[in-house]
C-alpha cells in the first residue's frame, strides 16, 4: 500500500506533515477616521458637537428641550445639527394627542359653550 491510497498524508524526506495555512478572516474595513480638530475653531466646533449631543441625549432626544436648555432658538439648534450631522437618539414612543376613543366624563360639570356671531360683540345702540 503507497501513501496516496492509505489515506494518511505522506511523509516527504521523513519530514512531518504540514497543516494547512489558516484561512484568512475577509479583510474589515477601517473605522471612520475620526475627525480630529484642526486648531481653534476645530476644537469649539468639535466641543458644540459634543455639547449638542449630551443634551440631546439628556432631553430624551426632545429638540425643544434640548433647545432651551442650551438657551438657543429651536432652528438655530437644528441648524447646527445639520451642521454638524448630529441625529436626535430615538425617543421612547410617546403617545401622540388625539381624540379619545371612549368619552371621557369630567367629576365638574362643563358649561356649553356660548354662540357667537361675529369676532366682536358690539355694544346695544342708544337710539
Amino acid at each position: 500500500m503507497n501513501a496516496l491510497s492509505s489515506g494518511r498524508p505522506s511523509m516527504v524526506n521523513g519530514s512531518s506533515p504540514r497543516p494547512a495555512p489558516p484561512r484568512a478572516a475577509p479583510p474589515v474595513p477601517p473605522p471612520p477616521p475620526a475627525r480630529p480638530p484642526v486648531g481653534y475653531h476645530g476644537a469649539v466646533g468639535e466641543f458644540k458637537r459634543r455639547l449638542i449631543e449630551a443634551t440631546l441625549a439628556q432631553s430624551g432626544g426632545n429638540r425643544t428641550r434640548a433647545a432651551k436648555a442650551l438657551g438657543l432658538q429651536r432652528t438655530y439648534l437644528l441648524r447646527l445639527m445639520r451642521e454638524f450631522e448630529i441625529r436626535a437618539p430615538a425617543s421612547p414612543a410617546a403617545p401622540r394627542r388625539s381624540s379619545p376613543a371612549v368619552e371621557v366624563t369630567s367629576p365638574v360639570p362643563v358649561p356649553a359653550p356660548v354662540e357667537r356671531r361675529g369676532a366682536m360683540l358690539a355694544p346695544p345702540r342708544r337710539l
